[in-house]
C-alpha cells in the first residue's frame, strides 16, 4: 500500500494551514468513516466532533443518501444548467422554496426562486451580484454599498472577501477587493458596554447593557443615508458568527436589526452556509410558521431576509453543492428582451448537479423525519448537559451554545479573559490533544469549536466534551 501521508506531505496544500508546520508532522489519513466515526489507514478510530468542517448531518456512509445517490448514478451523473433542466434539481428547488418560506406568506417576502453554484462563497458571491445590480436596477443606489458584523467571514471568492472583516483572512487581499462596512457584531462575552463582571455561565445570560449594539446598527444606517447613498444590503450569519469565533448573537438581536434594515428600505442576505438544515436547533416556530422543525436560523426569530445563502449541509455533508434563494422581485429585475442583454450573467460547471441535488432530497427527507428531529432535540440538550462540567476549568472563559453549535473560549484566566496570544497556539495544541484521544475537531484560533453530526449518541458526546476537558488540563498546565 502507498504511504499516503508522504504522497500527501510531497504534493497537496491544504487550507488555512500553515504547511511548513504541517510537513514536520505525519497527517491522520482517513480512509473510511461510519456515522460519527472516522477511521485512518492504521484502523484507529475518532470521533468527528467537527462534523467535517461543519458540513457533516447525517453521519457518515448513511444508508439512506447512500442509496439516493447510487440510484440516481444509474441515471445520468451530471448535465448542463445551461439550456437544460434536470429532474432533481427541479425538486430541489420546489423544496428548498417551501422550507425557507414562512407560512402564511408574507407579501413580498416570499422566496420564489433559487439559484444553485458549489459552495458557501460561490452561494455568497451570487447574493452579492443579484443584491448589487437589483439596488442598481431599481435606482436606489448607483453605487450600491454593503454592510456586515466586524469579525464577518462569508467565504473566500473575492466578492465575498470584499464583506469579510477578520483581518487575519482578508488583509493580505485588501487591494483586490471593493470596500464594504462594518458594524460592532454583538459578542456579550468581550463587548465594551457589558458592564457584568465574568460569572461562570454563558456571558449573554448575564449581559448588562442597554442594546448599544442595535444602536450602532441604526446609527450606521442613518449615516449612510444622511450621504445620500443608503445600503443596499445588510449581511449577516443569523444566531452565531461562525469563523468570528462562534460568536453568538443576544435572543432578539437578529428581530431587531431585520427591523432597521427594512425600516430604511435595504435588503437583508443571510448567511446560513453553516447555520441552515437544523445546526441552530429545532426550535419552536415563530408565529406564522408552520409546526415543524426549524430548518433555518432566521426562522428562530421570524426574520424573512431577501437572500439565503446555504451550502454545507444542503446534501448532508456528501457533495460539493450550493444554492442562493431569492424574491420574485430580485427574479423580475432581470427580466427582459434577449436585445436588452438584462440576464444574470453568471454560473458554474455542476449547477444544479443530479447527484448533488439526489443527496439533498433525501437530507430533507431525513431532516423532516420524527427520528431525525426527536435525536437533535436529545443531542442538544446532551452537549449542554455536558458542556457544564468545562466552567469548572480555570482557562474556560465561556461556553457558547447555539442548537447544535458549542464554541469553548480559552483564555489565561477566567476573571480577567485576558486571551492567549495567537502564537502560542493554543486552541491548535488543545485539538492536537483531543486527536491523540480519539476526537477531531478544529480551533478557530483560541476557540475550541464541537459541531456533532446528527447521528452522535449522547455517550459519543460526553466523550467529545471529556476529551475537551482532559485535554485543556493537561496543555494549559491546570491541575486539579
Amino acid at each position: 500500500m502507498p504511504d499516503f501521508a508522504k504522497l500527501d506531505r510531497a504534493h497537496v496544500w491544504h487550507p488555512f494551514t500553515q504547511m511548513r508546520d504541517w510537513l514536520r508532522s505525519k497527517p491522520i489519513v482517513i480512509q473510511s468513516a461510519k456515522g460519527a466515526v472516522l477511521r485512518d489507514v492504521n484502523g484507529r478510530e475518532y470521533l468527528d466532533a467537527n462534523s467535517s468542517i461543519w458540513t457533516n448531518l447525517h453521519g457518515h456512509n448513511h444508508p439512506k443518501l447512500n442509496a439516493a445517490i447510487t440510484q440516481q448514478l444509474r441515471k445520468v451523473a451530471h448535465t448542463s444548467a445551461l439550456g437544460l433542466a434536470n429532474e432533481p434539481a427541479s425538486a430541489l428547488a420546489s423544496r428548498l422554496v417551501r422550507a425557507a418560506n414562512p407560512q402564511p406568506a408574507i407579501r413580498n417576502r416570499q422566496f420564489t426562486k433559487v439559484f444553485f453554484s458549489d459552495d458557501g462563497s460561490t452561494a455568497m458571491e451570487v447574493a452579492l451580484k443579484l443584491a448589487y445590480e437589483f439596488t442598481r436596477r431599481t435606482g436606489r443606489s448607483r453605487k450600491p454599498k454593503f454592510l456586515s458584523l466586524s469579525g464577518a467571514y462569508h467565504g473566500d471568492t473575492v466578492g465575498a472577501v470584499s464583506l469579510g472583516h477578520i483581518g487575519l483572512f482578508h488583509k493580505s487581499w485588501s487591494s483586490l477587493l471593493f470596500k464594504s462596512d462594518s458594524v460592532m457584531s454583538p459578542c456579550c462575552y468581550r463587548c465594551p458596554f457589558n458592564r457584568a463582571k465574568p460569572e461562570r455561565a454563558d456571558a449573554r445570560d448575564y449581559r448588562q447593557c442597554n442594546w448599544e449594539c442595535i444602536g450602532k446598527v441604526e446609527q450606521k444606517f442613518a449615516g449612510q443615508r444622511k450621504r445620500g447613498n443608503p445600503y443596499a444590503a445588510m449581511v449577516v450569519e443569523p444566531l452565531i458568527q461562525g469563523a468570528a469565533g462562534m460568536v453568538p448573537q443576544p435572543a432578539g438581536w437578529l428581530r431587531r436589526v431585520a427591523q432597521i434594515v427594512r425600516a430604511d428600505g435595504a435588503q437583508l442576505v443571510a448567511d446560513e452556509v453553516m447555520t441552515g438544515f437544523g445546526r441552530t436547533g429545532c426550535g419552536i416556530p415563530a408565529i406564522g410558521r408552520r409546526r415543524s422543525a426549524i430548518q433555518f436560523a432566521c426562522q428562530h426569530e421570524g426574520v424573512q431576509p431577501d437572500f439565503l445563502a446555504v451550502a454545507k449541509g444542503l446534501t448532508g455533508g456528501y457533495l460539493p453543492m450550493a444554492a442562493t434563494l431569492t424574491t420574485q422581485a430580485v427574479f423580475d429585475a432581470f427580466l427582459g428582451e434577449y436585445s436588452e442583454f438584462k440576464a444574470f450573467f453568471h454560473g458554474h460547471s455542476y449547477t444544479g448537479n443530479q447527484l448533488g441535488a439526489s443527496a439533498a432530497l433525501a437530507n430533507l427527507d431525513l431532516l423532516e423525519s420524527r427520528a431525525s428531529i426527536e435525536a437533535r432535540q436529545t443531542l442538544e440538550c446532551t452537549l449542554r448537559d455536558e458542556l457544564r462540567s468545562l466552567w469548572s476549568l480555570p482557562q474556560v472563559g465561556d461556553v457558547r451554545q447555539v442548537g447544535l453549535i458549542a464554541g469553548i473560549e480559552l483564555v489565561r484566566d477566567w476573571r480577567t479573559r485576558e486571551a492567549f496570544d495567537l502564537r502560542e497556539r493554543a486552541g491548535i495544541r488543545v485539538c492536537e490533544a483531543m486527536a491523540k484521544r480519539g476526537v477531531l475537531t478544529r480551533p478557530i484560533g483560541n476557540v475550541i469549536v464541537l459541531m456533532p453530526p446528527y447521528c452522535t449518541t449522547p455517550a459519543q458526546a460526553a466523550c467529545m466534551v471529556e476529551a475537551l476537558r482532559v485535554a485543556v488540563r493537561e496543555t494549559l498546565g491546570v491541575r486539579r
